[in-house]
């Protein structure tokens, strides 16, 4: 176990934005603050709208009703909102010429937008789909890079009242298919492409071979970003190009207020296990939630400058565009490989940018630990105030090298825990607290979450069930057209309680942690095993770049672990395999040993680089490994696939 701890300064907390709430209502500490908002869930985010004024139409008459029970809430009812309004509008006064997005691409190329052009865009291009026959309630799905296009087109499709679908762009045809045939989605903007590690990413034309199956598509709109000339083969559809649709002399859209609840966003699930779940997000719930994080728990205000390497496709990209305008902050997209040309991309972006708060994953930090402390260092990354972490959990060797090693222990991680339903987090530390290796702090504000046993009752100290027992703003308003899906999903483990299918601990300190989703956890011989336990041991060897242990049926314990991992470019592998056994059975238990133990070339994940260890026990397995929708190098699971069943085990 690591015994570092970031420990924030006097100064650090009174400064916070966190602090700023607290003691606006009397409140001293976060503890306190915690206890507070899940006291009165409607007290607390009454008291967060007020804080960061968040602009409401037409004022609510009630924080919240759930007099159609705790599974269908209703949210600042009443009210009228648009999300545009909380997130340009309102700064246009003071603020029409600061940053709103800037842009970087892979090839070092710089676009900016300040918030009045931003604003202008938004206008016309939400002009430019309304004369294309998009209304409110139609789904216009976001097939595009991160680029300034993306987020003028959420903007544009929200203000009008329309339903966002962003899809994940590096989706292959069949899982835009399904995606856009779920949504009966109206309208497609598609970027020809991007770049990625220097290659060309055809866009479009996954989107030509998705089009024969998807009937309700009437519109697509072309981005040209990489110069293609893209050959839709849409005859059934009218076809035209983003430059007329955001053509200067449009006249603007003057946007309204819709209901509070009105559907913003279907935010689908990557597809893990079985059809893949479109989460109905609203305009208030969504835009309040995610509002909160980003002033809350990465302490952002205005003139700061919010990046997240992620993608639109998944809720951070959302949670990014979204939090970081509702605060009047500047939004860093970075499109392409964050280790492209080299190791120091990423720092280099944070030096050129002035980068505030930098959200990464454990996994790019595992592969860019490869690169020499010195050559790091040498950037001036002294803008970076906090650090975001979210999508697995972390290993103490490589936390502490980013915490302490590059940046000084001057740093917090705010490691938070939620998922695509949540539109948010469930769990996260604060940047006016003590922060221990890996933690995830505690519950969020206004999320009522506890861990709990087989039966529902509280767990202290021993792996459980991760459950809220209170509804939040950005609660999925069910499954997209299937609520018996919806109950069975989140409803149906313990009654009158919000299962999200994370195993989490609570340890005698009160620090909080998530150990895998609960279908990754192994049970050996009766005992939860996370695969975080031991894959944190594995990757303190100097030859393991990465690992992912899963669990294979075994006649006597139940589940014995296997093991894979990739060894570090140059490294010599030869006895590693019996070394990391060793280190398990030493680290974890005995008990614990893998039974078996490959060194492969590649683990598969998402482009947000999770990863997917349902594949991979499938592939060890010789199942089938499902939808690989969201898997970056689905060749690794064949890979995979081949070192087990074509070679003795190493």
């Amino acid at each position: 176990m690591s015994s570092y701890v970031w420990t924030p300064t006097p100064e650090r907390i009174a400064a916070a934005n966190v602090t700023r709430l607290a003691r606006a209502h009397g409140i001293e500490t976060i503890a306190e603050l915690r206890r507070r908002s899940t006291a009165d869930v409607a007290w607390y985010w009454n008291a967060a709208v007020e804080d960061l004024g968040i602009p409401f139409a037409t004022p609510y008459e009630q924080v919240l009703d759930v007099s159609a029970g705790i599974q269908f809430p209703e949210w600042f009812t009443g009210s009228a909102f648009n999300a545009v309004d909380a997130c340009l509008t309102r700064w246009l006064a003071t603020d029409a010429d600061r940053p709103a997005i800037v842009h970087e691409a892979e090839d070092g190329s710089v676009r900016t937008l300040s918030y009045g052009e931003l604003a202008a865009q938004v206008g016309r291009v939400a002009a430019g789909l309304t004369e294309l026959g998009i209304g409110a309630g139609d789904a216009v799905a976001i097939y595009l890079p991160m680029i300034p296009e993306a987020v003028v087109a959420c903007y544009a499709a929200a203000g009008i009242g329309a339903i966002l679908v962003p899809l994940f762009s590096g989706f292959a045809a069949p899982a835009i298919a399904a995606r856009l045939a779920d949504a009966e989605v109206k309208a497609v903007v598609v970027a020809d492409g991007t770049i990625r590690r220097g290659r060309a990413v055809p866009m479009a034309a996954e989107l030509a071979a998705a089009l024969p199956h998807c009937p309700s598509v009437r519109t697509v709109i072309t981005v040209a970003n990489i110069g293609g000339d893209p050959d839709l083969g849409a005859p059934d559809a009218t076809v035209t190009t983003w430059d007329a649709l955001a053509a200067p002399g449009r006249k603007p859209y003057a946007f309204r207020p819709f209901p509070a609840m009105q559907t913003l966003m279907l935010g689908y699930t990557s597809g893990t296990t079985g059809k893949p779940k479109g989460a109905v997000h609203t305009h208030a719930g969504f835009t309040v939630k995610v509002a909160t994080e980003v002033a809350y728990s990465f302490d952002i205000s205005r003139g700061d400058v919010f990046c997240w390497i992620t993608d639109m496709g998944w809720v951070m990209g959302p949670l990014s565009a979204f939090g970081a305008h509702a605060n009047g902050a500047t939004l860093l997209l970075y499109e392409g490989s964050p280790d492209t040309p080299d190791g120091a991309r990423l720092w280099d972006l944070v030096q050129r940018h002035r980068i505030t708060m930098l959200g990464v994953s454990p996994t790019l930090i595992r592969a860019l630990a490869a690169t020499p402390l010195a050559e790091i260092t040498a950037r001036d990354l002294s803008s970076v105030r906090v650090l975001g972490s979210t999508g697995e959990p972390w290993d103490p060797h490589h936390y502490d090298w980013l915490a302490r090693d590059v940046f000084g222990a001057g740093v917090p991680v705010i490691n938070f825990s939620g998922g695509t339903e949540v539109g948010g987090s469930f769990l996260a530390p604060y940047p006016v607290e003590p922060i221990p290796s890996c933690s995830l702090g505690g519950p969020s504000l206004g999320m009522d979450v506890d861990v709990v046993d087989d039966t529902g009752a509280p767990l202290r100290g021993a792996i459980g069930e991760l459950v809220c027992r209170q509804p939040w703003p950005a609660m999925t308003r069910g499954v997209w057209r299937d609520r018996e899906r919806y109950l069975e999903s989140y409803w149906s483990t313990f009654e009158g309680m919000w299962c999200h299918g994370d195993f989490a601990l609570v340890d005698e300190d009160g620090q909080w942690y998530i150990l895998g989703r609960s279908d990754d956890v192994m049970n050996i011989a009766g005992k939860r095993l996370a695969p975080a336990e031991v894959e944190s041991v594995l990757t303190t060897h100097p030859a393991v770049a990465e690992a992912a242990a899963v669990g294979v049926p075994d006649p006597k314990k139940g589940e014995s672990v296997w093991v894979f991992w990739v060894p570090r470019p140059g490294a010599d592998t030869e006895g590693v395999s019996d070394e990391l056994r060793l280190l398990v059975a030493t680290g974890v238990g005995k008990p614990f040993a893998p039974a078996a133990v490959w060194p492969v070339r590649a683990l598969p994940k998402t482009r947000s680089a999770k990863i997917l260890r349902r594949a991979v026990r499938a592939a060890a397995l010789g199942a089938d490994p499902g939808d690989l929708s969201s898997a970056e190098n689905p060749d690794a699971v064949e890979a995979i696939r081949d070192v087990v069943h074509g070679t003795a085990v190493s």
